[in-house]
């Protein structure tokens, strides 16, 4: 004879542990909601008025949610910088910042970005290196 009792806590997705339970969306929360939804035409028309008729928290509701806050954004600026070492490059994007030809949010990037590239060159001289002593050694 098998056992049919299913251990408890262990339904299937979408199974609920208690089916004769409260229905979704009868609780106070989704009633409240519910009733709002049904005059949000008429809330918003008298927002709208409100604001209309000078009411500054009034539009400064409807203008946030209605349109997209803007991003402070940067204006791109072309740098030449020099082709000697990235300690002179780096002194370059420093000279552009205390001159204010460059911002210095760009600025920081901008050395940020010289101090990867100078990572990634380290890594690349050390790997050479590395073959290099294997080949004069033979590898292991």
């Amino acid at each position: 004879m098998t056992n049919k009792l299913k251990r408890p806590g262990r339904w299937k997705p979408g199974e609920s542990g208690n089916p004769a339970g409260r229905k979704p969306g009868s609780g106070e929360v989704a009633q409240i909601r519910a009733s709002i939804a049904a005059r949000v035409p008429e809330l918003l028309a008298a927002m709208m008025t409100k604001a209309l008729d000078g009411d500054v928290g009034a539009a400064r509701l409807l203008l946030e949610r209605a349109v997209a806050p803007l991003k402070a954004a940067e204006p791109t600026q072309a740098l030449m910088l020099p082709e000697g070492s990235l300690t002179e490059q780096g002194r370059a994007v420093l000279a552009s910042v205390a001159s204010g030809e460059l911002a210095p949010g760009q600025g920081a990037t901008l050395l940020g970005a010289i101090g990867t590239l100078a990572r990634v060159a380290e890594l690349d001289e050390l790997a050479a290196r590395v073959a290099e002593l294997e080949k004069k050694h033979g590898s292991t």
